[in-house]
């Protein structure tokens, strides 16, 4: 149907402030830090058809394929035969999810008996069984990292409200009342979005919310392919590696050649390490979530909405059984590792056609620290994510001590850690001189936090990455520096592997630092008094400036 200006772009504005809406009453509603602090979820709005319409700015990773883990649902239940107060729930990696940590929730949209969408909300929850607290290092399969969720309808009246589904997962995890709290406000997000959707039909009619949220989705499409013939046609290779797999010291490569040809994009992962036998398998749907925000973030401008739209110039493979698209039940718990490697591999394979649009490596590490105790009134189990410092770009620094791109949750702060945990107490918390890669425009900072453990019968559990191989800078960038863990008992220190675990003494000293990103051209162009400024700042040590400075000094 013909829609006027005016009512499109009231409309279409409306649906992302929907989506925005859902995002912020998700993370206000939340009981869990990763949650409620760290913001570790994410909404959005789908179509009838589960392509996404719009979405929170939250999470990249968990949104950029939210309508891949829409479709088995929609398979094995027809639209059409849904009820008022029906809902699907999804978490299994092998039917289209990512990993069991992320619930994915889908609330149809009824208006006048008909669905006009779904509400589509995902949380990282604390704890959903398996074999160790929020993070089971040792899982040799999908099995052991908790409690799989295939395609399921169920009912709002029947299955939640105390009722079956909802006792199931209490029953099935050891903080019930963060983990089932979160799960309440993924419902409280998805009511907030159906009832915008609600209100704009009742204002504007069925059919002409239907045909702005397909208007919205060729407006994407359309700026998408546009940004996409900018870049010269032809192929490009690029390559980054995991440290490891946990198991040995072999790099795991993860390789991306990109195909540009008039308006459309063909990535493939051909020449990708095998699947490994910890969790550091990515699912599909991970993968084209991470080569998707790639592109997304390197060609287009922030104005143009993150959606089904944008998604259709760009085709995603990966060979079955690599380390992007393992074979049933590999583990998949640490999927970000190999996805930050494939977001790297991307980019560096942008680089060589669009040198001013890409960004250097950052630390690019998804590190996760769980500190876990039992105690007399039950688990205990605090989870974080942590960043690092950014990659440097054609003329701007990287950002300090953030998480990386494709996760982009905040800092929890540390008083929040004092509520509510009291077995252990943080006692630094600062950025890294030095970590950054030097350039004409340096690398992001990393950071150090350190945690003194308050009582007996702690357990640290960790995965992360860049612990070996440190981010690569660009175009004579130098690399930024890697992360490490220790654990200080008695005067000695225990160096802990990036993918590991360790029963905790009262009295430890916990230290986890994370690096900082590469730099973007060569140092010696770096102005003195940009040096000069990161040496007031404290971002760099006197012997660095020296160092850059001599580079300057000498190219002048």
């Amino acid at each position: 149907m013909t829609v006027n200006p005016v009512d499109y772009a009231i409309i279409s504005q409306s649906l992302i402030a929907a989506a925005r809406e859902m995002g912020a009453k998700l993370v206000r509603s939340a009981y869990s830090t990763v949650l409620r602090e760290a913001r570790d979820g994410s909404a959005a709005l789908l179509d009838p058809d589960g392509s996404t319409i719009a979405q929170a700015e939250l999470i990249p990773m968990q949104l950029g394929t939210i309508g891949r883990v829409f479709q088995p649902c929609a398979a094995r239940y027809p639209v059409e035969t849904l009820e008022e107060g029906d809902f699907f729930v999804i978490n299994d990696p092998y039917s289209g999810g990512q990993h069991l940590q992320d619930v994915f929730f889908f609330h149809p949209i009824f208006f006048e008996g008909r669905v006009l969408g779904f509400s589509a909300s995902v949380a990282h929850h604390l704890d959903i069984s398996g074999g160790d607290p929020g993070l089971n290092t040792a899982a040799v399969d999908v099995y052991a990292e908790g409690l799989i969720i295939p395609p399921i309808k169920l009912n709002m009246t029947r299955d939640w409200h105390g009722g079956a589904f909802e006792r199931l997962l209490r029953a099935n995890v050891r903080v019930p009342h963060q983990t089932m709290g979160d799960f309440d406000a993924q419902i409280a997000a998805n009511a907030i979005g159906a009832a915008r959707i609600v209100e704009l039909a009742q204002r504007y009619g069925a059919d002409k919310l239907t045909a702005v949220m397909g208007m919205l989705l060729d407006y994407s499409e359309a700026r998408m392919r546009a940004a996409i013939r900018q870049i010269p046609a032809g192929v490009y290779v690029g390559e980054d590696a995991v440290d490891d797999d946990g198991l040995s010291e072999t790099p795991l490569p993860v390789r991306a050649t990109v195909t540009v040809e008039g308006d459309a994009i063909a990535i493939d992962f051909d020449g990708t390490a095998p699947q490994v036998r910890r969790n550091l398998n990515a699912p599909f749907a991970a993968t084209v979530s991470a080569a998707l925000s790639c592109v997304k973030a390197a060609l287009t401008s922030p104005d143009i909405p993150f959606n089904a739209g944008a998604a259709r110039p760009i085709t995603v493979t990966a060979p079955k059984g690599c380390l992007l698209n393992p074979h049933h039940p590999a583990p998949v718990r640490a999927r970000m590792e190999a996805c930050f490697r494939a977001w790297n591999a991307v980019m560096k394979a942008l680089a060589q056609a669009v040198p001013d649009k890409v960004i250097a490596c950052g630390f690019d590490t998804t590190t996760v620290g769980v500190l876990s105790r039992l105690g007399p009134g039950g688990w205990s189990v605090y989870l974080e994510i942590f960043g690092g410092g950014s990659g440097a770009a054609v003329d701007v620094d990287g950002c300090d001590a953030v998480d990386s791109p494709l996760s982009n949750c905040s800092n929890t702060p540390v008083e929040a850690l004092d509520q509510d945990f009291p077995f252990f107490r943080v006692i630094e918390y600062a950025m890294r001189a030095d970590s950054c890669g030097a350039g004409a425009a340096r690398g992001g900072l990393g950071f150090v936090r350190r945690y003194e453990i308050l009582s007996d019968g702690v357990r640290l559990s960790l995965y992360s990455d860049r612990f070996r191989r440190p981010p690569e800078g660009l175009f004579g960038g130098r690399t930024g520096e890697t992360g490490f863990c220790e654990v200080l008992r008695q005067g000695r220190a225990i160096t802990l592997k990036s993918k590991d675990a360790i029963d905790l003494e009262k009295g430890d000293v916990v230290t986890l630092a994370v690096g900082g990103g590469g730099g973007y051209g060569d140092p010696a162009a770096r102005p003195l008094e940009k040096i000069r400024r990161d040496l007031e700042d404290g971002i760099i040590s006197a012997g660095s400036a020296s160092a850059w400075s001599q580079h300057k000094i000498a190219a002048e």
